[in-house]
């Protein structure tokens, strides 16, 4: 459009429909136009202007930035701190436990170990200083590690197995104590480790005055010196002289079982003892009423001597 043309606005009314003419010239409109231009354009700078001051509002400073990576990084730490000290705990836990199993192991290895000395067990099928023997092929499976939940139901396991172990072979202790006790206690054998019957047991000719007397036990002749041992276990309960018997040890056995051993050279124990089934008690001699090297060996039962052969003849339990 030139400048020196004119524009026409024509107006129309509602009411009587006439039409007003309105005539712009060419200035006034480039103008107008030049004006629209401007306004669009500085509101289309506001817009991004504002636009840029929003961004740069939610945009933190650097300080700031650094500061809340710090704290996260920070929280992250203590978090951290957290899972390995609460990983720490359940370690110290778990290897407490283990100690006390390694500690119930020792305490049944000895248990066995005692049954093989006791002849309860062969010590070639059963070897408590070992660990057993195990193996296999190898798994298919994949490897994976134990996890502290599955291996802490793997030790509860152990722990109820080790403590119905324990009762079972606490229960055969007892017995085994009670047999190698009645075992020890089991009058049989002869007092001596070498030597002869020189004197039955009953009437004889008494050595001294050559009467017919009544003789309470046994006598087994042999070398001066030589061991006398106890025929059972029990308690000393005499061991020195005594009148007719020489130096004499007596041993109570329980059950009202009380054996002698007359004549001795030496004694080797004293009154209190408690001594064991073969465990030399004394050595033979000729001291007292005797002719010669021997042992008088007796047997009472409940006060009431017994014949001290049938209890040389019995077999060992």
């Amino acid at each position: 459009m030139k400048p020196e043309d004119d524009m026409n606005i024509i107006l129309v009314g509602k009411r009587h429909g006439k039409a007003r003419v309105v005539s712009l010239g060419g200035g006034l409109v480039a103008g107008m136009t030049l004006m629209v231009l401007g306004l669009l354009a500085a509101a289309a700078w506001a817009g991004y202007y504002a636009a840029t001051l929003a961004a740069s509002a939610e945009q933190p400073e650097p300080s700031e930035l650094v500061a809340r990576w710090q704290a996260k990084l920070a929280e992250q730490q203590q978090a951290l701190a957290e899972v390995k000290e609460g990983a720490q705990q359940q370690i110290d836990a778990l290897t407490l436990r283990l100690g006390e199993l390694q500690g119930r192991m020792l305490r049944l290895d000895a248990l066995g170990q005692r049954f093989v000395e006791s002849g309860l067990v062969a010590a070639e099928e059963f070897n408590f200083e070992e660990p057993a023997a195990v193996g296999g092929p190898e798994g298919a499976s994949s490897k994976e590690p134990f996890t502290v939940p599955a291996l802490t139901d793997m030790i509860e396991r152990l722990e109820a197995q080790l403590e119905d172990r324990e009762q079972q072979l606490r229960l055969l202790d007892t017995l085994a104590s009670r047999q190698k006790l009645e075992e020890e206690r089991y009058v049989a054998g002869r007092p001596i480790t070498w030597g002869w019957l020189s004197s039955k047991y009953g009437y004889r000719s008494d050595p001294f005055t050559g009467k017919r007397t009544w003789h309470d036990g046994v006598d087994l002749a042999g070398k001066e010196g030589s061991d006398i041992i106890s025929v059972a276990g029990g308690v000393v309960t005499w061991a020195g002289e005594r009148y007719g018997y020489g130096n004499l040890v007596e041993i109570d056995h329980g059950d009202g079982l009380v054996t002698r051993y007359g004549h001795c050279k030496t004694v080797k124990v004293k009154v209190g003892d408690v001594v064991q089934k073969g465990q030399v008690i004394a050595l033979m001699g000729s001291t007292g009423r005797s002719t010669g090297p021997h042992v008088h060996f007796e047997v009472l039962q409940n006060g009431h001597s017994r014949d001290p052969l049938k209890y040389i003849a019995r077999a060992d339990r």
